[in-house]
């Protein structure tokens, strides 16, 4: 067991939780995040510079602060506003603890997303209510942990829209768990890709730990030649509109898919991209300032 760890403090929107959490596992020895909860306490929109996220590092083979920066003006290019990302003031601190390694576990518990699906940390013992599905997850492990509102969004839009014995498709797939949801909500069959290749260890691991058959590979949407009943695709919102016709391509006639990943403010963009390739929207749905789309072929 290891006494020293490195605390990296990010200033941060709490609403990117999920994206800056996805950019830390990506580039450093991450052993796991957790939001400061008292950093955004009545948090309304005007205020989104305040947040604090803490992720807790193994070692520092690269210069978080300098990568950081760049990412941050890469979400920049793609769309993202200042007061959307929050400051990413940024502090490194080494620490001394034996328990380094557990300390980010300590917020977890167990997310309900609807009366029917339950996401429960990987650690936690958990008794499922009469009929409800449980997905079983590391937190932070990857894009989609079932605690975000994106991700929360898709998972309800399977519950409610996806035909039973359906073939699924989900694009950007992050962490497995909207394929996984969609098997236990009774998907036929659910594939998922990403174009990140060291996710699909973990989506791989994540279907297995929740007794589920799932088809993960490295790839992206337009080179996809399979067609699909149901898509979910939680992207950022600039993207899905970049790959509306790949999206559309790869949905079976009268198939439906959720678009997610989309701030309130940015709808308008997707659902321009929506209309422009003649699909309808079925129903928009909102989750604090977050929105999915549901729309059908």
């Amino acid at each position: 067991m290891m006494n020293k760890y490195y605390e990296l403090r990010i200033a941060i929107n709490p609403d990117m939780e999920d994206i800056v959490s996805d950019i830390c596992f990506s580039s450093f020895d991450c052993e796991g995040v957790v939001l400061a909860e008292e950093a955004y306490k009545d948090l309304e929109m005007t205020s989104t510079t305040r947040g604090t996220l803490r992720v807790f590092l193994t070692d520092l083979k690269n210069n978080p602060v300098e990568i950081l920066k760049t990412e941050r003006e890469l979400l920049k290019e793609r769309g993202f506003t200042d007061e959307e990302l929050g400051s990413w003031e940024i502090t490194l601190d080494e620490k001394e603890n034996q328990d380094w390694s557990k300390k980010w576990k300590e917020k977890w518990t167990v997310t309900h997303v609807s009366d029917k699906i339950a996401v429960v940390p990987s650690w936690l013992e958990y008794t499922p209510k009469e009929k409800e599905i449980t997905i079983i997850l590391d937190p932070g492990c990857a894009f989609g942990t079932g605690t975000h509102q994106t991700t929360q969004l898709c998972m309800k839009a399977l519950e409610k829209y996806m035909p039973p014995g359906a073939d699924t498709a989900d694009i950007g797939t992050g962490s497995g768990i909207l394929a996984i949801c969609a098997m236990k909500l009774g998907a036929k069959s659910a594939y998922g890709c990403d174009n990140d290749e060291t996710v699909i260890d973990v989506c791989k691991e994540n279907a297995k730990i929740n007794n589920v058959n799932c088809f993960f590979e490295l790839n992206t949407a337009d080179k996809l030649t399979g067609q699909y009943d149901f898509v979910c695709a939680n992207i950022l919102h600039n993207i899905l509109a970049q790959i509306m016709g790949d999206l559309k391509n790869i949905m079976r006639p009268s198939g439906k898919i959720v678009l997610s990943g989309i701030l309130n403010d940015k709808k308008d963009i997707v659902l321009d991209a929506v209309q422009k390739h003649d699909l309808r929207v079925i129903e928009i749905m909102a989750q604090d300032q977050w929105v999915a789309i549901v729309a059908e072929k």
